[in-house]
């Protein structure tokens, strides 16, 4: 009895400490295009925030993101990554800057989404990596984000919504402020993590 208890502490430790559940994008079938803005200055926050621009999400979020990309190449587009898994200090020092809910998840309520590793910050380019236009810049904080705006020309609103509809079929919902954020619909059982990247 003693050694089944202590069983089931150790895979207790070992789900909520999370690192070794999640997947790299890197490591799927598809490949994918990467702009990880978070690793760069070029941030709404103005700072480099990770260490390295890696994407790791939880396994059947990587899964799902793998089929939508496979799904948009046969349409003639792939996937373009901006943040995955972010650690929750990050999340602190990012509503430290903007304390806004509609746009920043509040790390001391209940956080973001993709501090569980089931979110991601993404856009459509070309198979041959050229771009494609949504709107407005990833991370504009203002009406231009928005998925309820619908001032825009066709193409613009027909990209998006090959982008939505491509998403959403594979398990992904949207929020109404950011046409680039996609959660991942069963989010519960996903513990919120604070392990850093791995960075070689």
């Amino acid at each position: 009895m003693k050694q089944l208890l202590l069983w089931c502490v150790c895979l207790f430790f070992l789900k909520v400490s999370g690192q070794n559940t999640l997947t790299n994008s890197k490591d799927l079938i598809s490949s994918f295009e990467y702009e990880i803005r978070y690793a760069t200055p070029n941030n709404f926050i103005g700072e480099t925030l990770y260490d390295c621009a890696e994407c790791l999400l939880q396994p059947e979020v990587a899964e799902a993101l793998d089929k939508a990309n496979q799904y948009f190449c046969e349409l003639g587009y792939r996937i373009k990554l901006f943040d995955c898994y972010r650690p929750l200090d990050v999340q602190k020092k990012m509503w430290a800057k903007v304390p806004r809910a509609t746009y920043v998840g509040n790390p001391y309520g209940k956080g973001s989404i993709h501090n569980k590793g089931a979110a991601v910050d993404m856009t459509l380019v070309t198979l041959d990596g050229c771009y494609v236009e949504m709107g407005s810049d990833y991370d504009f904080f203002g009406r231009a984000a928005h998925i309820d705006n619908y001032n825009f020309s066709e193409e613009i609103l027909n990209n998006r919504k090959i982008l939505f509809e491509g998403m959403r079929n594979v398990g992904f919902q949207t929020i109404r402020t950011e046409w680039w954020h996609f959660s991942f619909k069963k989010t519960g059982g996903y513990p919120t993590l604070n392990e850093p990247l791995p960075c070689d």
